[in-house]
């Protein structure tokens, strides 16, 4: 009888263990798409004014501002990485992305990770088209 317990019990927390590194996994996958829909909105917003739209993504506050005065929060378990073209960055430590209206941008990287699990966002600078894929080793 106290081994069926036990086993109960082992069965129990590992469920309890995978349950909750879905739902982290979940949480990370959906900030990764938010992240890359927003920039996919910031280009289409370039080329159908006409003018240059910034993305911008703030790692340490863990929010980011679009156009159309579009902002957002990130979760906090996620960390956040961003490389980008220096040159157009707003403020130190702030990454941002320009979308021009011929469908161009400045280009970058967004990487959100959570517990040794990762998702890329890629921003082509010659065409803007944003990608989503599993990040590769941290």
């Amino acid at each position: 009888m106290l081994l069926v317990v036990v086993l109960i019990a082992a069965t129990g927390m590992m469920a309890a263990a995978a349950f909750t590194g879905g739902l982290a996994g979940v949480q990370l996958r959906q900030a990764a798409k938010e992240v890359a829909a927003q920039l996919r909105h910031a280009r289409t917003r370039a080329i159908a004014t006409g003018q240059e739209q910034a993305f911008s993504i703030d790692p340490v506050a863990r929010t980011w501002t679009g156009p159309d005065g579009r902002g957002g929060e990130l979760p906090a378990e996620l960390e956040i990485r961003f490389i980008g073209a220096r040159q157009v960055q707003a403020s130190e430590g702030v990454g941002t992305v320009l979308f021009f209206p011929d469908g161009a941008a400045t280009g970058g990287r967004i990487r959100l990770l959570r517990e040794g699990a990762g998702w890329d966002v890629d921003i082509a600078w010659l065409t803007g088209e944003v990608r989503l894929s599993r990040a590769g080793e941290p």
